[in-house]
């Protein structure tokens, strides 16, 4: 488990990292764009403890000159005491405004914080490299979204607020216990400090475990989501039962450490409300003694108003010592978010990209119009001059050596060439690097050793971005979006017409079982077209390529979960979308790569022979024995 961790008496246990950065981080996105609103909050906030401490103060005026003096007489006048009244209560009234005030705003401020967060999240996690995504659980990164972010919710919209408002209300009522009685402040002062004492015990007991407990809360909605997912799967090997024992060892590791850290923050308020309730005791007992005895001039009005502020002067931090909960959780999901938005971002330092051109006089011009042809635009930095390389899609890989970490290399001296408009294809058994050969091609990730160049170009000198759009890529995996069958289509081309994208459906012969569906291309899709056969997902797929009209295509196993006869019937088109491509082809089911330009043969990470159908049958290696399911003759 990633952090620092401290040993106690029940194990091992994270620890928040550097919580007064993340604090400060944290308070940096409510002040950069409300610093207005915080500027009211702290106005509104300053003078409703004005207005508490006024009213306060007053008790003691109430009884000193008033209620003693209307004791001994018989016609008391009560005017003066009624201004009084009136004066008191247009304080409180301030009080009242203010409060429901500075309220009123945290609640714009909170949520336009967590809004503006959850979008620098979002827009950070699409420039993160694929590697992130296949190393980290789905579920954990979507808790980062929603309960680490709504953990900051409680704090931002009362905990700040109330510390803030409980700050101002210390040093206010500090002074005027100081005016009325400095003994008696002193005793306080000593209960406070032990209040203070029994906060910090506690704080550092349950912030280790609120950091396991939102760890542990990723760790079963990861768990959750796999099981959704995947709940075909489960009930078909009657998995029922593993699987709610493994939920249930997450689940209870979850409450092993949301219940450590609620029992130490929820003790907290009673212990702290006990200690201000003996703090109100003994000043009202030594209180009492120097009244009655007026000594240093101390009054009944006077001892009135200290209690009360005695009251007020433990409140906060017994208000506080209950925002504690709050605080300490939101600074364990702080550190959540805020380790994800430092996740490094996917780096491009490319700087040729891909444009439109037409050809006049025998030389390539940019066109800002779709023309069908493209071109690599390299601006050379020296005199900015410009060179226009016509996009042919020639392909060639020369010496590469590929591994996810640098402890085991997947891909060893691979060395092949595409010409423009060929087909390739890659075969071979599981695992042998069919489909990294693509993924790099893309880049989605990048390689330790060799080159490799597009149309004569270092890949890693093109925009990652222009890179892919050259690029046209129907994965194993399909994926549909929450959208119209018609929106998922334009996917691949957002600026597709109607007949464009009518145009690609009939290409991978998707249009007819479109039509069929209850309203055609508006049709909703949800779930990842849950909806749908696998066959017509991966249909629409091959439409959305095709809608991108592509220099280059990568089919990863394409027609994998078509039948053969709807295979066949969509290979004229899969040919004509082909057709002067560079294509490359990743196919368990070899009878789809008969008709390849060159067929390469992996095994372990290395190109073991190549050639096309019939040169390699003749050859009868492990061509052969993967396409007849012969052993290799001794």
């Amino acid at each position: 488990m990633p952090g620092p961790m401290n040993r106690g008496p029940r194990g091992m246990k994270p620890q928040v990292k550097n919580p007064g950065k993340l604090l400060a981080r944290l308070m940096n996105y409510v002040f950069r764009d409300y610093k207005i609103h915080c500027i009211f909050v702290f106005i509104f906030i300053f003078l409703g403890v004005i207005a508490n401490v006024q009213g306060t103060m007053f008790t003691k005026n109430l009884i000193d000159d008033y209620i003693t003096p209307f004791l001994l007489t018989d016609s008391p006048d009560f005017s003066p005491l009624a201004h009084a009244i009136g004066r008191v209560a247009v304080f409180y009234g301030v009080g009242i405004v203010s409060t429901y005030a500075y309220n009123r705003i945290m609640v714009t401020v909170t949520q336009g914080t967590l809004r503006d967060m959850r979008n620098e999240l979002f827009a950070h996690m699409q420039k993160l490299p694929v590697k992130y995504f296949d190393t980290h659980a789905h579920g954990d990164i979507m808790s980062v979204y929603t309960n680490d972010i709504d953990t900051l919710r409680q704090m931002i919209s009362q905990s700040i607020p109330q510390i803030i408002n409980s700050a101002f209300t210390v040093v206010s009522v500090f002074v005027s216990m100081v005016i009325l009685n400095i003994p008696l402040t002193i005793v306080t002062l000593i209960m406070v400090g032990l209040m203070l004492f029994c906060s910090q015990k506690s704080a550092a007991n349950s912030g280790k475990y609120f950091l396991e407990q939102q760890r542990n809360l990723g760790a079963v909605n990861g768990f959750i989501e796999e099981m959704m997912n995947g709940q075909k799967v489960v009930k078909v090997f009657c998995h029922e039962e593993e699987s709610k024992k493994e939920f249930k060892k997450l689940n209870d590791r979850l409450f092993v450490s949301a219940d450590r850290a609620n029992t130490f923050a929820n003790f907290l308020g009673p212990i702290n409300a006990q200690l201000g309730n003996i703090s109100y005791v003994i000043c009202a007992i030594v209180g009492g003694i120097l009244a009655l005895n007026r000594v240093g001039g101390f009054t009944l009005g006077g001892l009135a108003s200290f209690l009360t502020f005695n009251k007020s002067f433990s409140m906060p931090i017994n208000q506080v010592s209950q925002q504690l909960n709050a605080i300490v959780m939101a600074m364990a999901g702080a550190e959540r978010i805020f380790q994800l938005m430092d996740e490094p971002e996917e780096t491009d330092a490319g700087y040729v990209t891909l444009v439109n051109v037409t050809e006049e006089n025998g030389e390539l011009k940019e066109s800002r119009e779709r023309t069908g042809r493209w071109a690599w635009k390299h601006v050379h930095q020296a005199d900015q001059s410009v060179d226009y390389v016509e996009l042919t899609g020639n392909v060639v890989f020369d010496g590469v050596d590929f591994g996810y970490n640098d402890e085991k290399i997947v891909l060893h001296d691979v060395k092949l060439f595409a010409e423009p408009g060929q087909k390739i294809a890659f075969v071979g058994s599981t695992g042998a690097g069919k489909t990294t050969i693509t993924n790099l091609i893309n880049r989605f990730y990048d390689i330790q050793d060799g080159k490799i160049r597009y149309d004569g170009i270092n890949v890693n000198k093109i925009k990652k971005a222009d890179l892919r759009r050259s690029l046209g890529i129907v994965l194993q995996d399909t994926h549909l979006f929450t959208g119209t069958v018609k929106e998922n289509i334009r996917f691949g081309k957002l600026d597709a017409t109607e007949e464009e994208i009518v145009a690609a459906a009939k290409l991978a012969n998707a249009d007819g079982f479109i039509r069929r569906l209850p309203n055609g291309y508006d049709t909703m899709l949800t779930g990842d077209g849950a909806n749908l056969s696998q066959g017509q997902r991966q249909l629409l797929a091959i439409a959305r390529a095709a809608v991108a009209d592509p220099p280059v295509l990568i089919l990863d196993e394409a027609t994998s979960s078509i039948d053969t006869r709807t295979e066949r019937i969509i290979q004229e088109g899969m040919d004509r979308l082909m057709s002067g491509r560079t294509t490359f082809v990743i196919a368990h089911r070899l009878s789809t790569v008969r008709n390849s330009d060159c067929i390469m043969v992996l095994e372990q990470g290395r190109i073991i022979e190549r050639g096309t159908h019939d040169q390699l049958i003749e050859e009868q290696g492990k061509y052969y024995q993967l396409y007849t399911g012969n052993a290799i003759s001794a």
